[in-house]
């Protein structure tokens, strides 16, 4: 299990929680529990990524205006979220306020920490 936590850049009891409390503030919450309300404030892009090829090079420089790419995913399919390049989710495109948006229809961290807890 402390292999996968460490494939995901998540290492949860490693020994930097007393990094995240206030000087003299004894730890309330118990071990491996960390206050991570100052990250809340970071700026992370977001972005949906709705389907990716892959092809060689001479055929992109073959496509000409009006050429079709086959994407890997089927039309209706869910579109993925992501934060800083990490897939966080699954949603689809909405319009709301004259604007593009995603409406949020899986999670994906909250079921890969339930999948952790419940192998442990």
């Amino acid at each position: 299990m402390t292999e996968k936590l460490m494939d995901e850049g998540l290492l949860l009891g490693d020994g930097l929680d007393s990094l995240f409390q206030e000087a003299g503030e004894p730890e309330a919450k118990g071990a491996g529990s960390r206050d991570l309300s100052y990250f809340q404030q970071l700026p992370v892009k977001v972005s949906l990524e709705v389907a990716s090829a892959e092809i060689s090079l001479g055929e992109l420089m073959q496509a000409g205006e009006g050429a079709v790419i086959e994407l890997n995913k089927l039309a209706g399919e869910p579109l993925d979220v992501r934060v800083n390049g990490t897939l966080l989710a699954q949603g689809e495109v909405v319009v709301a306020n004259g604007r593009y948006g995603v409406r949020l229809t899986r999670i994906i961290h909250q079921q890969v920490a339930k999948d952790q807890h419940d192998e442990g």
